[in-house]
């Protein structure tokens, strides 16, 4: 979801001890359930140059600075040619590279070649001129609250707090960043920071934790949060993502990751020939805010309903269908979905049918916000050399509900408060396979 109006047991930070098995059915080859969170691994110490077992690596490589510290572009490969490159500028997953049904590789992940469009774009608004795509987000981590908060203000144990505003920002005064709402955390959040890194190698997977603490008042969150952040990749081509954060007083937390998709190819063309499932019998309608209005609305008989595969975009210009206003709205698909079913589990299901690349989505998270990247206008250029236009890529960002810190009590609204006894844990894992037979030993 980028900027719309310009655009509980405790789970370790590294990989949990153990992940719950769910079979994929819906697509054949993407079986397994999050495979990427399930050893255990360990630090390896021997410089910037790191190396696994089994094909898998880990490397870096300096990519300059941001706010005055060094920034790394990390490159996870496993034994299949997959590729996955991460930096500690925000988090932001910079490209994905997986085999698709012929071995020929694939980068499905949308991104900027180089630091400083990243810069550019979460930073410096307007870019690269007013009226343009505005900041994407693209790959990056979000927080401390993803998605939208209304009027840029909630009430914690009868206690006012305005968001926004930057540091040193306690009290009630609002500064929204997205209409009245603030959106994502507030300006230079969780997507602008240098993130301290630390390589890691296992047996079984190679990955890179992201560490970053913050400040109690920064755009007005109450609470000092450290943040841990896992990014790791195995053989069965799963790229995790393991959430930890700690308070050391009662504050929201709603953790995501960005990553635009477009399992053709970024900078292909659109996504709208693209096959999608999403497991939820409900989706959270918006007012013309794009504040859920606090409906539960069942997605049966709507442009919303995912629940069997079907082209993304097949629906998404019927404004005469029932909630066919809300693509009028949105400019699109940009909604939470409420997903089914609790625990680690399957909840998406995606593929081109063209090159056959799946990607299933595993996730702990009560909702996925699906978006169809409706502002993007073709003023930005990604790492194929390729402008990014509208409905050229789309996210699945697991999370809990928009606004629901204005919800708190509502059992309907799954809680987004946390305090010094309770942190917050949460696993994503996007895994990637292909339909049909694959040849082998053809990555290039």
């Amino acid at each position: 979801m980028a900027h719309a109006l310009s655009s509980r047991g405790r789970l370790p930070a590294f990989l949990a001890a153990s992940a719950l098995a769910v079979a994929v059915v819906l697509i054949g080859s993407a079986s397994g359930a999050s495979a990427a969170r399930g050893h255990h691994v360990r630090q390896n110490h021997h410089g910037h140059h790191h190396h696994g077992g089994g094909g898998l690596s880990i490397t870096s490589q300096s990519w300059g600075t941001a706010h005055g510290q060094s920034v790394e572009l990390f490159t996870l490969t496993n034994a299949n040619g997959m590729v996955v490159k991460i930096t500690n500028y925000g988090g932001v997953v910079q490209s994905i590279l997986v085999p698709d049904r012929s071995g020929r590789l694939v980068n499905v992940a949308l991104g900027f070649p180089q630091l400083s469009d990243y810069v550019n774009d979460f930073e410096n608004q307007p870019w690269p001129a007013a009226g343009g795509s505005g900041d994407t987000y693209f790959g990056a981590i979000i927080g401390r609250y993803a998605n939208r908060i209304a009027n840029a203000s909630f009430t914690l144990n009868g206690t006012l707090y305005g968001l926004g505003g930057g540091a040193n920002s306690c009290g009630p005064t609002a500064h929204p960043n997205n209409g009245p709402n603030l959106l994502h955390g507030g300006p230079l959040s969780y997507n602008t920071q240098v993130w301290n890194a630390t390589p890691i190698t296992g047996a079984h997977s190679v990955a890179l934790q992201l560490t970053y603490t913050d400040p109690d008042c920064y755009n007005g969150f109450p609470g000092t949060v450290k943040n841990t952040v896992t990014y790791s990749l195995n053989n069965d081509n799963a790229l995790g993502i393991n959430y930890h954060s700690t308070t050391d007083k009662p504050t929201v937390i709603n953790l995501t990751n960005h990553t635009y998709f477009n399992l053709a190819g970024e900078g292909s063309g659109t996504v709208e020939d693209q096959y999608l499932q999403i497991s939820a019998d409900t989706f959270t309608p918006v007012n013309a805010n794009l504040i859920p209005t606090g409906v539960f609305a069942s997605v049966g008989g709507t442009p919303f309903d995912f629940r069997k595969p079907k082209p993304i975009g097949r629906d998404i210009r019927d404004a005469t269908a029932p909630y066919g206003d809300q693509l009028t709205i949105a400019h699109g698909y940009d909604h939470n979905w409420v997903l089914n079913g609790s625990g680690d589990r399957l909840v998406s299901t995606a593929f081109d049918k063209d090159n056959g690349i799946t990607l299933s989505t595993y996730t702990t998270e009560p909702g996925v916000q699906f978006y169809s990247s409706n502002f993007l206008v073709g003023d930005l250029v990604g790492t194929s050399g390729n402008t990014y236009r509208q409905t050229q890529g789309f996210t699945l960002e697991t999370q809990h509900y928009p606004d629901s810190p204005h919800h708190q009590g509502d059992p309907m609204w799954p809680s987004v408060v946390y305090d010094p006894t309770h942190p917050y844990t949460s696993a994503t894992t996007y895994k990637f396979g292909v339909r049909g037979k694959q040849s082998h030993h053809k990555h290039r």
